[in-house]
């Protein structure tokens, strides 16, 4: 007789969380808090004369985001679908409140937060963990939904639209791309035919095209992507920063905190361009680790995903590894200058709370869901 895999279901207790998932998520913590202070020591020292300013707050974001991870790790998934229509409107009226003039902190020509006392809130990584839930609730509900375009994806697109273009109105091209790009990729996941959704992207080209045009600036970012090199001090200059960083780290990196870019000739190196200082510091073995834990994190999540006990787990699981893997890719792409720039972070190694709280809470989940995933084990006669 031959042997075959076969799933085991009808598990009492809730399993502990998939190991690999929970080191990789780790790592990438730990080496992200150790680069933020790296990167941010001389900035840190120059602009408000401590060096391990930025490190500390980051140390206090860290602390409370994994509280957060523990604790949403040990709540059932499940509770997420009944509130997920709740929690796409708080998602979308925190967002608005950005818009609102007194209320959202105006910062670098964008309104991307507000203040809650001495706490900025960036609503913008809120509302993609909370269009992830409603999506995947959304798909769950009929089977055979997405496959049907005018009752099926058409309202949730109409969705992924109104928020990416709040998110514009910020504003944030690439943190609307990103939903963008999380709402598709989920519709495709949840079954939508591929022709439906090569149409709508071929549609979509005149739309990406205005917004390209419309704003001088976008339109100077894509030209300097392309060639970044013909205005090297305005246009070009952080493409050409990150791959001075990134080409001075060769194999083995020049050493931690021997960074020569990050003393003000790389920009937001803390922040966007932090793995332009991490492969300058730690070189390509370094950045090449960094990568693969993020591997490893799309592995175990997929995982995850497919062997999750129902369709809202699996869809749930589905959207928040692709939430934070393509966020890394978009994000990766830009500092080796493969991307035009965007403002996008690198997730859990980026300097900021809410990027990094986010990004924590949704990982918990998935960390929950790998808690009731089935288990397919070998069995034969």
């Amino acid at each position: 007789m031959t042997r075959r895999s076969r799933p085991t279901t009808g598990l009492r207790k809730p399993r502990p969380p998939d190991g690999l998932l929970l080191v990789s998520i780790f790592a990438l913590v730990g080496i992200g808090l150790i680069m933020v202070f790296s990167a941010s020591s001389y900035t840190a020292q120059v602009w408000f004369g401590d060096s391990f300013y930025f490190f500390r707050r980051q140390a206090v974001w860290v602390f409370f985001s994994t509280l957060l991870l523990v604790v949403t790790q040990y709540v059932h998934y499940g509770i997420y679908r009944r509130y997920a229509r709740v929690l796409l409107v708080v998602g979308m009226g925190l967002l608005a409140l950005t818009l609102i003039p007194g209320i959202g902190v105006v910062a670098r020509g964008s309104q991307r937060a507000f203040a809650l006392g001495p706490i900025f809130i960036s609503p913008a990584e809120l509302i993609k963990l909370c269009l992830v839930i409603y999506l995947a609730h959304g798909f769950c509900r009929v089977p055979g939904k997405s496959r049907q375009f005018g009752q099926g994806v058409l309202p949730y697109l109409v969705i992924i639209v109104a928020i990416a273009a709040m998110v514009m109105l910020q504003p944030d091209l690439g943190t609307a791309v990103m939903i963008l790009g999380v709402g598709f990729l989920l519709i495709f996941a949840a079954g939508a035919p591929l022709l439906h959704l090569l149409g709508l992207g071929i549609l979509s080209l005149p739309v990406v095209y205005s917004l390209v045009i419309r704003e001088p600036y976008r339109l100077r970012r894509l030209v300097a992507f392309l060639d970044p090199w013909a205005d090297p001090l305005d246009t070009g200059f952080h493409s050409i920063q990150s791959l001075y960083a990134l080409g001075s780290g060769r194999l083995f990196g020049l050493g931690f905190g021997a960074s020569r870019q990050k003393y003000l000739y790389l920009p937001e190196q803390h922040t966007d361009f932090i793995f332009a200082v991490l492969g300058e510091e730690l070189g390509l073995i370094g950045a090449g680790v960094v990568i693969l834990l993020f591997a490893v994190l799309l592995w175990r999540g997929l995982d995850i995903a497919a062997r999750a006990p129902d369709t809202f787990g699996s869809l749930l699981a589905t959207g928040i590894t692709l939430m934070i893997v393509l966020q890394a890719v978009i994000n990766i792409g830009v500092v080796t200058s493969v991307l035009p720039v965007t403002g996008i972070p690198l997730p859990l190694i980026s300097y900021g709370g809410s990027s990094l709280m986010v990004s924590m809470i949704a990982l918990g989940i998935l960390l929950n869901i790998s808690r009731h995933a089935r288990v397919f084990s070998k069995t034969g006669d």
